[in-house]
């Protein structure tokens, strides 16, 4: 596991308005999808956009260790060369996935139905996360558990069947991450394998599986749901793959410019996928001035060039079936609301109890030391927003997280007094440019 590292405050104050035009990393979700198909396919697959931040790189380690050839050809671009459904090598040491809850759950999938022995650990953070929701379904299709932490949690040992069994499973909770690890695992099985979701999450895995050659049919389920329908050990043949910039990432950017007042920003090629929109829907809802200057495709991912001024926002009430369209933007969506006018209600937030932290408290904590008058009740977090004025002054507890680091970070820069975070040094997990970007549109983050 790794050591503790020590904490670096970070402090973000007020300095004028943000100008400019900037790209994000690329996507988080699809960058680690890309290496694990390149691991699963036939031949060599070439990436180009991967983010290079730490959660990503512990993929390409964990591809490297179960036999991938990955080599690193220039800032962004890939290349793997895979074994195949069925050709995974049993590692020889520990697959250590740092503060990668997606990674981790979703080559848990991968090693699970297939017979090898894998152990699987993380940092302290990774450490509280639950993998049980995980575990549940590869039980089911003959992966047994060796050893687990208490409510399954890494470190854990998983051993893979001979042959896994095909299953049909309904997610108990809206979870990309539970659907992905299934359909990843069903790879391995004969037959069918099916994954019945009551509400649609991102749809990533799906739209790769295709890209790779996989059969995969996906059709409605209910008022929000949808039915996966995945065949069987395929013969997955190597792919290109350009990521795209990752709307998780360009939300602090785009926040940032919506509520330092003067602002108007360009963010290029961001992913405009309909499943992972739901921040761009709600700020739109709540007044934003948000428009497209250009659309394109990239990998089979719709994305567009997005500008965006600085202007007045009014609270709304978000519905609980847009979280799983935004459950990574809730905190920044929470900076936005206490610049807004009136009260934003956000509804059924329970999967933000089981994030990279408790982000739900985390979020409340971080807004009170702000100034801003917030409350959870139940699910729900109540912001109450008074018209852009924030007296800021606060010291944010981040618990780890790199997301509540760059929120309050976002928050800083239009508040009256700085705010300052206990530690800035995960926002390399996920964004390591952060600061910089940042700094370049205007801001003053040090």
């Amino acid at each position: 596991m790794a050591h503790a590292q020590p904490q670096i405050p970070v402090t973000a104050r007020s300095r004028g308005p943000l100008a400019g035009r900037v790209r994000v990393p690329g996507d988080k979700s699809i960058s680690h999808r890309s290496l694990i198909f390149g691991l699963l396919a036939i031949g060599e697959t070439v990436i180009s956009g991967l983010l290079e931040g730490e959660d990503v790189m512990r993929t390409a380690d964990a591809a490297r260790a179960l036999g991938a050839i990955v080599h690193h050809d220039r800032p962004g671009s890939w290349r793997v060369r895979g074994v195949g459904v069925g050709g995974l090598r049993e590692p020889r040491g520990v697959l250590d996935f740092g503060n990668a809850g997606t990674g981790s759950r979703l080559m848990m999938g991968v090693c699970g139905a297939h017979p090898i022995t894998t152990i699987f650990d993380g940092d302290a953070s990774l450490r509280k996360r639950p993998m049980r929701r995980i575990l549940d379904p590869l039980e089911l299709m003959g992966t047994t558990i060796v050893a687990q932490e208490e409510g399954g949690r890494v470190p854990l040992t998983l051993r893979g069947p001979k042959e896994a069994v095909p299953i049909t499973y309904r997610t108990p909770v809206a979870s990309a991450q539970i659907k992905s690890a299934v359909l990843l695992a069903g790879l391995a099985a004969p037959g069918e394998t099916t994954v019945i979701e009551t509400e649609a999450t991102r749809d990533h895995t799906e739209t790769m599986l295709r890209h790779f050659g996989a059969d995969v049919s996906v059709s409605p389920d209910g008022a929000h749901g949808r039915r996966i329908v995945l065949k069987g050990q395929p013969e997955l043949q190597a792919a290109p793959i350009v990521v795209p910039a990752d709307p998780s990432s360009a939300a602090f950017p785009l926040v940032a410019a919506l509520i330092v007042p003067g602002s108007d920003i360009l963010i290029g090629s961001v992913m405009t996928n309909p499943l992972r929109s739901g921040l761009l829907t709600t700020l739109r809802e709540m007044g934003a001035d948000i428009s497209v200057e250009s659309e394109a495709n990239e990998g089979g991912e719709a994305v567009a060039t997005l500008r965006v001024r600085a202007g007045a926002l009014n609270g709304v009430t978000v519905p609980p079936e847009r979280a799983p369209a935004m459950i990574d933007e809730y905190p920044v969506l929470a900076v936005a609301a206490s610049f807004a006018t009136g009260t934003t209600r956000m509804r059924g937030l329970q999967e933000l109890r089981v994030k990279e932290s408790d982000r739900l408290a985390a979020v409340e904590a971080g807004l009170k030391a702000a100034g801003v008058t917030c409350a959870i009740e139940g699910d729900d977090l109540v912001v109450e927003g008074r018209g852009g004025e924030v007296a800021g002054g606060g010291l944010v507890a981040t618990h780890l997280d790199h997301r509540i680091a760059m929120s309050f970070l976002v928050m800083g820069l239009a508040t009256r007094r700085p705010m300052t975070v206990d530690d800035g040094a995960m926002i390399a997990t996920s964004f390591p440019s952060f600061v910089a970007l940042m700094n370049g549109l205007g801001g003053d983050i040090a």
